[in-house]
């Protein structure tokens, strides 16, 4: 069973940093793609960054977050990580981690609140 536990959320100021994990259990991640999402208050869940399982581990990010936020991940121990910086108060959001395998998993999430 795939399980996501997500951890390392929490609150602040403007310009400050956060380091997000995503603990995996269940399957060889190493395998699969991996990402994170976030959703706002009132609105929709939206993608954040991805990083492939192949090639080095190849990444795309969200416009919004280019240059600010890195995704990494160490396939020895099924954990993936997301590392904020220059954090914004529009980047205060739930932030989930993400798998697919046959169909999406997802953990249950991580409040992050920046203060302005």
């Amino acid at each position: 069973q795939v399980q996501l536990v997500e951890s390392g959320g929490g609150l602040v100021q403007a310009g400050g940093s956060l380091r997000l994990s995503c603990a995996a259990s269940g399957r060889t991640f190493s395998m699969y793609n991996m990402g994170w999402f976030r959703q706002a208050p009132g609105k929709e869940r939206e993608f954040v960054a991805r990083i492939s399982w192949y090639g080095g581990g190849s990444t795309n990010y969200a416009d919004s977050v280019k240059g600010r936020f890195t995704i990494s991940r160490d396939n020895a121990n099924n954990t993936m990580y997301l590392q904020m910086n220059s954090l914004k108060p529009e980047d205060t959001a739930v932030y989930y981690c993400n798998v697919h395998i046959r169909k999406d998993y997802w953990g249950q999430g991580t409040q992050v609140t920046v203060s302005s």
